[in-house]
């Protein structure tokens, strides 16, 4: 297997390895309510896992494909981490995912280069026609870093997410392999 480690201006996306677990474990559940639950899926319950919970979960994740889950570092300093899962394999529907845990590395920029870092990687790595991002709502940022990569909106299921008396859209975001390609192609 060949080891990932895609260097960017900011930031630097790579495998996870073993001695990143309990760092990564840390940073995921160090705090009761965590800042960054407030806007990954907050009407999902946040449940604490121990290590050994989370160690093997994660195992069982990258045993399968170990490019499914990447840290992403800043520094040399885990900061979140990027993901993808089949919405329908045999179709090929991947969607993908961000987390960054630290406030400190929110709205710099810092989740928009880990994306479209691992976009390309996806789409230079995998037979795929389409990779999808699924939000919500309450989290404009996460639109706005979809919209810069050029992501379209796909879909919009009204009022089915309910959070803290409120309801909130979900958001389907997505682009094709075609649109990433001319992205990048450099301009005349």
């Amino acid at each position: 297997m060949k080891q990932l480690y895609v260097k960017g201006e900011k930031i630097a996306i790579r495998m996870i390895e073993e001695e990143d677990l309990f760092p990564l474990w840390q940073e995921i559940y160090k705090e009761e309510k965590p800042e960054w639950k407030r806007w990954d899926a907050p009407y999902f319950p946040f449940v604490r896992q121990e290590f050994s919970v989370f160690q093997e979960r994660i195992h069982s994740k990258l045993e399968k494909d170990p490019y499914s889950q990447l840290i992403i570092e800043k520094d040399s300093e885990i900061i979140g981490i990027v993901t993808y899962y089949w919405e329908h394999e045999p179709s090929r529907w991947l969607e993908i995912g961000i987390t960054i845990y630290n406030p400190t590395y929110w709205n710099g920029g810092y989740g928009t280069e880990a994306l479209r870092m691992y976009i390309d990687f996806l789409f230079q790595h995998m037979t795929i026609g389409r990779v999808g991002l699924t939000t919500w709502s309450g989290n404009s940022r996460m639109m706005k870093v979809a919209e810069k990569l050029g992501m379209q909106l796909e879909g919009r299921m009204r009022k089915c997410r309910y959070y803290n008396g409120e309801y909130y859209d979900s958001i389907r975001m997505g682009m094709i392999r075609e649109e990433w390609e001319e992205m990048k192609a450099p301009r005349r």
